[in-house]
């Protein structure tokens, strides 16, 4: 039996579905920070924006994640249903905003108060992970998993610095979901890293068995993925 080398999981039309997703509400929740800097706090159009982008952040980066088994290993699943658990409760905080016409984000942390604190915490440490096993994987572009790292860190960093510093910030962390994103776009159905991986994700060192040689199939098969294919500052801000 020749080994199979076709990446059946996921399809070409949804991995790159999924790239579009991930690469638009990316740019919507960058915009959203935009306009809420520009105008100086929140509004109604802005917190609506803000809910659409945000409530997309869980579905995509699981699906992120998906795209990327089994090169991705156990630490990108944590790391994934952890950020995706974040971004379910920053989004109900948007929710409570817009109710309860909160004026802008300083307001907001002061009446959620250790909540938006120990979930920007999540936020972050799941951000870094996330973007360690990305780059451990090396099926999406591993810039991408640099970028997110960073842009997690440099958000929680400059939570009491100027807003264009905030921005910039927030603009690294839209980059890498963006980047990851896109490059799902041009998902060409063939596996971009044919590393010999154990279940969990671990590298196994040496070549790929041949499925030939041993007369058992690829043991990557169907799994691979592809590259190409502001006055209360404690908490982290979303």
């Amino acid at each position: 039996m020749t080994p199979d080398t076709r990446a059946d999981r996921p399809p070409g039309l949804a991995a790159r579905s999924l790239g579009v997703v991930a690469a638009v509400f990316s740019g919507l929740y960058l915009l959203s920070d935009v306009i809420e800097a520009a105008q100086g706090g929140f509004s109604g159009l802005q917190l609506t924006l803000t809910l659409v982008a945000e409530a997309a952040i869980p579905p995509f980066v699981v699906g992120l994640y998906l795209v990327q088994r089994p090169q991705i290993g156990r630490l990108g699943l944590i790391s994934a249903v952890a950020y995706a658990y974040s971004y379910v409760f920053f989004t109900g905080t948007v929710i409570y905003a817009l109710v309860n016409d909160t004026r802008d984000y300083a307001a907001l942390t002061g009446k959620l108060g250790a909540s938006m604190t120990i979930h920007g915490a999540i936020m972050v440490f799941a951000g870094i992970g996330f973007g360690m096993a990305v780059m451990r994987a090396r099926v999406l572009p591993r810039w991408t998993g640099v970028a997110l790292a960073v842009g997690v860190v440099a958000v929680a960093a400059t939570q009491a610095a100027p807003e264009g510093v905030q921005l910039v910030a927030a603009g690294i962390r839209a980059v890498a979901f963006g980047g990851m994103g896109f490059a799902l776009t041009k998902w060409s159905g063939h596996p971009a890293d044919r590393r010999h991986v154990s279940d969990n994700g671990d590298e196994i060192p040496g070549p790929i068995p041949s499925a030939r040689a041993h007369g058992t199939q690829h043991p990557n098969r169907g799994g691979a993925g592809d590259s190409r294919s502001q006055s209360t500052r404690g908490a982290p801000r979303p």
